[in-house]
């Protein structure tokens, strides 16, 4: 029996373009979700497409695949679409993977090398500010907290910074059960001090402790949110007074916001602005 001499085909190289076309579909879909996810009330296809400069039968594909796997959702009334229930398991995926504290610290060493201050990190544990992280000063004189120390929350800057977006009720019952705390004859005293200083607080973005809780210190403090716009914990600088000087604190403030505004971003929260 004679065999055939006939060379097979060389298959069609088309894995190539296929795998092309599956990641252009995949970066489509990722930019239309993240889309999706600053419309929080909700957007028409129309407006989506226009942002994305697709046509709107493209949009309208990825659409329904988001949808299809529970990423997307349409409110059949109003034609709105919205990021859709998965995404939820996703998200919480993510922050259960971030520690806070290493999300941090490496912005609070750039702080404390930028301003020459101790920086620390505090989060709000009933009535009190408790300090998880510190990145100590180099300066022969500086601020010191333990970790694990516990502040009350109104004459403390970390303190105020965590209440700066608490509502009157919730205000309300934190005086009712811890008063208000005299740690210096600086220390807030009234429920009128108290609203001034947090109203100040929500205006510049970041919050001053004027020797309120230590004699002789300045604190400079601001908060950061999480993916709810909730404040998740403060960031501060502190030293003595002959060194956070009035001049110095607008400049000082400026820094720690944008420091704890960059924190925000990594942790993937939603900062919150102030409308004056």
């Amino acid at each position: 029996m004679t065999g055939s001499s006939r060379t097979p085909p060389t298959p069609r190289p088309t894995t190539t373009g296929n795998q092309t076309d599956t990641v252009q579909a995949l970066d489509r879909g990722l930019r239309l979700l993240r889309l999706l996810a600053r419309h929080e009330q909700g957007v028409l296809l129309t407006e989506l497409a226009k942002e994305l400069a697709l046509a709107a039968s493209t949009t309208h594909r990825l659409l329904a695949t988001l949808q299809q796997a529970g990423f997307a959702e349409l409110d059949e009334d109003t034609g709105f679409w919205r990021v859709g229930v998965e995404t939820v398991p996703v998200g919480s995926a993510y922050l259960r993977g971030r520690d806070l504290v290493s999300l941090a610290r490496p912005l609070m060493r750039q702080l404390t090398e930028t301003s020459g201050e101790t920086s620390n990190l505090a989060i709000r544990r009933e009535v009190f500010a408790v300090y998880l992280s510190q990145v100590e000063s180099n300066a022969m004189v500086r601020a010191f907290s333990r970790i694990g120390d516990r502040v009350p929350l109104t004459c403390s800057g970390v303190g105020l910074a965590l209440l700066s977006r608490t509502p009157e009720a919730e205000l309300n019952q934190l005086i009712a059960e811890a008063g208000l705390p005299v740690k210096t004859e600086k220390s807030i005293r009234s429920r009128a001090q108290l609203d001034t200083a947090l109203g100040e607080a929500r205006k510049r973005g970041f919050v001053i402790d004027d020797e309120a809780q230590v004699p002789g210190m300045r604190c400079v403090a601001a908060p950061f949110y999480d993916t709810w716009g909730e404040v998740a914990a403060a960031i501060s600088i502190s030293g003595p007074s002959s060194r956070l000087t009035p001049e110095r604190l607008p400049e000082l403030g400026r820094l720690v916001a944008d420091t704890a505004s960059r924190i925000t971003e990594r942790l993937g929260g939603k900062p919150v602005k102030e409308t004056v």
